[in-house]
């Protein structure tokens, strides 16, 4: 983005549109380019004497002032001074007070004062005074990323992402739409999806639309343009609020390209309650495979793309998950109205609860689930836990009565998973020829020749040795029901003992 006094838009036929640059204003880039180069070594009041002479030359002294603003994020401005500049100022004052400076002489006995002090001549202490002010500071390095070409790309780039941040709204078409909302996610930007004739649009909410204009929501929706750029074919129209006019703006494809250097980076997730709770629910060990970004959901005329959905591994289920953090009275009611229009699916929304819509979603057949600040996951996974109930007793009933593994020591979890179900489902399963030992299944005649190999005083290391020669890794529910416990000596390791009663 460029600042917003060098915004160059024209209202013409009373539409809003940027001025973009013309193949014409190639050498004047190039002679931008230049004056930096040639400034290296130089203070920035004669970089800044340089860049005005160029402005008589332009169309518009902001389109020069625009590429100067560009060329200034690669260079490397340093203040260079004898002393530090605040220390100077400070002894130089002190000096000044205790001279009492009315004429010019009475202001060089004070620098030679301070330059006494300072070790430094006089002529020193002086040019050190203000070297650090912007005027004074010096160009000492300049390493462009771009050449006259990409220059005038960049800036087109810049100049409608400026322009955008007045806008109410604004309505994307794109041949890969799914792209388009992609980025729309990850930069957290509110938005929906209508079906149109024309195929899918993604209408987002604007900055100049919220409440309190938010320079962080600006800034994402600006790098919404950058991504859209990024697509083969493309429209944008955007209703601007110019200055409390409201006026239309159209860009396409032919507007506005990214020059191929150093993209911007993009966040993964819109904000840190979303990627604060995808961290926290993908460290757990659930049943449950979470998934960034599923399909859209037809909400009537229009589509609804949920923040996430949890996926149940053992059987075709899946629930979609919507995080509600903006609050205009409009995005809410729009969210309200997707939810009502949809059909056949199981949702949980993460409502904040400054939005106060938490017993609309609930009438609206969708679990609400109130946070302040960060989503607790283990609301959600309590929520999630209602369906398991049901699933596992659906796959549950898939499975016999009895079963009969092979191997004498096996797992729940490896049985359950040859099986396809949860371990939950295996509660009321029977293992005819096997005892169950914490979430083990191990015969009656492994536990009688364990019982024989292991003896009060053995070390726990050797028993956990004879455990795993039976490929058991479960050490303590198993010594428990051989009848011992581990005595612990400090730092030398544990020791068997018979447990008392």
């Amino acid at each position: 983005m460029l600042r917003k006094d060098l915004l160059r838009v024209s209202r013409a036929g009373g539409g809003y549109h940027p001025q973009f640059t013309e193949r014409a204003h190639r050498p004047l880039a190039a002679r931008v380019l230049g004056t930096f180069a040639d400034g290296v070594g130089r203070p920035r009041a004669a970089l800044d004497d340089a860049l005005d002479e160029l402005e008589p030359e332009a169309d518009d002294f902001k389109l020069v002032r625009g590429f100067a603003a560009l060329c200034e994020r690669d260079a490397t401005f340093e203040t260079r001074a004898v002393v530090p500049p605040e220390r100077a100022r400070r002894v130089v004052f002190e000096a000044a007070e205790a001279v009492g400076v009315v004429t010019e002489m009475d202001r060089d006995r004070a620098l030679a004062r301070a330059a006494d002090r300072l070790g430094v001549d006089a002529e020193s202490v002086e040019s050190s005074l203000y070297a650090d002010r912007d005027a004074r500071q010096v160009l000492v390095d300049f390493d462009p990323r771009w050449t006259p070409e990409t220059l005038l790309e960049q800036y087109d780039l810049s100049l409608a992402q400026t322009a955008l941040f007045d806008a109410i709204e604004v309505r994307v078409r794109s041949d890969d739409p799914r792209a388009v909302i992609s980025a729309v996610k990850r930069l957290g930007l509110m938005y929906e999806v209508r079906r149109t004739d024309a195929g899918r649009e993604v209408v987002v909410t604007g900055p100049d639309h919220l409440f309190g204009r938010s320079r962080r929501y600006g800034t994402a929706f600006a790098r919404l343009l950058r991504s859209l750029a990024k697509t083969a074919e493309w429209r944008l129209d955007a209703t601007i609020d110019d200055r409390g006019t409201e006026r239309d703006l159209s860009l396409d494809d032919g507007d506005v390209s990214v020059p191929g250097v150093d993209p911007l980076t993009e966040p993964t997730y819109d904000s840190g309650v979303e990627a604060d709770f995808a961290a926290r629910f993908s460290a757990l060990d659930l049943d449950w495979d979470l998934v960034r970004e599923p399909e859209p959901l037809a909400a009537g005329s229009r589509v609804m793309i949920p923040d996430f959905a949890f996926d149940y591994r053992f059987t075709d289920f899946r629930v979609f998950f919507e995080i509600m953090g903006f609050w205009t009275p409009e995005y809410v009611e729009k969210k309200l109205g997707q939810l009502a229009d949809l059909e056949d699916v199981e949702m949980l929304v993460a409502v904040d609860e400054s939005l106060g819509v938490g017993e609309a979603i609930e009438a609206r057949d969708h679990r609400a689930i109130p946070y302040t600040g960060s989503v607790r996951v283990k609301s959600v996974v309590d929520a999630l836990r209602r369906y398991e109930e049901r699933l596992v007793a659906e796959t549950r009933a898939g499975l016999p009565d009895e079963l009969r593994p092979e191997a004498d020591a096996v797992s729940l979890s490896t049985v359950a998973e040859e099986h396809g179900v949860s371990e939950d489902a295996l509660d009321d399963v029977v293992f005819p020829d096997h005892e169950r030992v914490g979430g083990w299944l191990l015969r009656p005649a492994l536990l009688s020749a364990l019982a024989d190999d292991l003896a009060p005083g053995m070390s726990l290391d050797a028993a956990e040795e004879r455990l795993a020669d039976c490929g058991v890794t479960e050490t303590s529910a198993v010594l428990s029901r051989l009848g011992y416990e581990v005595v612990w000596d400090g730092l030398s390791g544990g020791t068997l003992r018979e447990k008392s009663e």
